[in-house]
């Protein structure tokens, strides 16, 4: 069953870091390990181009400590049959397909997380089948989102009734304070954060300010 929100005070809202396709593990881990110890980082999605297993598993396994280690679970796209083998945290589902039995072999040892859901509907269902969080607003493959209306529409709806966990995507720097007042529980940052290694940290550092202003400002 879905649990619904209590009445209570809300903590500030934490990033969670979506990479860019890494093939170089080794070459991502400075601008990773920098972004970590530049803010609070809840989680990193880690998203790999396409590789055999061999291949993927020994990247995961060099990304993995960097994240760990500044207590961020590493959380990987898309790659549930890969989390035990790689020492991951979880994984991340794209959409409710394949989603069920990524919970099933999966929880409770490792976080399951679910994004590119459709409708409110979709979003109850995987709540229902057991995600640790629920996703609003990431890009899909071809980079469409919903508008920026519907998200916070939809972040606010989840916020104000359900306990589970709600991921905000924000695109620019200026959709972070707009899903900190609609109640997001983390926001999430993509392919924007690493085009310029040497901003990075000051972006983040802008992040979470924004994470902090008082609703009424945001």
């Amino acid at each position: 069953m879905i649990s619904r929100k209590q009445a209570e005070p809300r903590p500030a809202p934490r990033l969670y870091l979506v990479t860019p396709e890494i093939s170089d593990a080794a070459g991502f881990a400075s601008p990773l390990g920098a972004a970590l110890a530049a803010a609070d980082v809840a989680a990193v999605l880690l998203r790999l181009t396409p590789a055999d297993e061999g291949t993927l598993i020994k990247r995961i396994k060099a990304i993995a400590p960097h994240a760990q280690e500044k207590g961020a679970a590493l959380i990987l796209d898309s790659l549930p049959a890969l989390v035990a083998r790689s020492r991951a945290d979880g994984a991340h589902i794209d959409g409710l397909a394949g989603f069920p039995e990524a919970v099933e072999s999966l929880k409770p040892d490792w976080i399951v997380g679910v994004g590119g859901l459709a409708s409110r509907h979709e979003a109850m269902v995987a709540a229902e089948q057991g995600a640790d969080y629920v996703m609003f607003g990431a890009p899909d493959a071809e980079g469409r989102r919903p508008n920026f209306a519907a998200i916070g529409e939809r972040v606010a709806w989840w916020a104000e009734v359900f306990e589970s966990p709600c991921v905000a995507y924000a695109a620019t720097m200026e959709e972070i304070a707009p899903l900190v007042a609609a109640r997001a529980d983390f926001i999430a940052l993509g392919e924007w954060l690493w085009r310029n290694e040497a901003e990075t940290a000051r972006l983040l550092a802008r992040a979470m300010e924004a994470l902090h202003l008082p609703e009424s400002a945001a």
